[in-house]
């Protein structure tokens, strides 16, 4: 199979803190992507988006800091037991946080889809979330 990546570079109007809880507390997060989210906040503990399309588990968390998640996703071009890798890193930056994003082991044929998915249903949602 192959694969690409993502990579991403998205500036907030909020402290590291705030985005990364905007990302792994249940109630935040089912706000930007406007609907029931299963999050475990430890490693290993599991994740359940968009009633089962995304699901995966934590591989590493640093509050305020990093988040590794493996990412699957229910794509007829997904192969069934594969995850791609999410890294998610907060970095300070005046006025808010710089977020790094990158997104590994993407099958090919779902890569210009999910591109799109994150800047829809994630980078544009949180920017208004910590405009309003």
């Amino acid at each position: 199979m192959n694969t690409r990546d993502i990579h991403a570079s998205i500036f907030f109007k909020a402290p590291p803190s705030e985005v990364y809880q905007l990302l792994m507390d249940e109630k935040l997060h089912s706000i930007i992507t406007e609907g029931e989210v299963k999050m475990s906040d430890r490693p290993d503990g599991r994740f359940e988006i968009f009633s089962g399309y995304c699901h995966g588990y934590n591989i590493e968390l640093i509050p305020d800091r990093k988040i590794v998640q493996a990412w699957h996703f229910d794509e007829d071009e997904w192969p069934r037991n594969h995850y791609s890798i999410c890294t998610f890193e907060f970095e300070p930056h005046e006025g808010g946080c710089l977020l790094k994003f990158h997104q590994s082991d993407i099958p090919e044929d779902c890569g210009d889809k999910l591109e799109k998915g994150w800047q829809t249903y994630y980078w544009e949602p949180m920017q208004q979330y910590f405009e309003a």
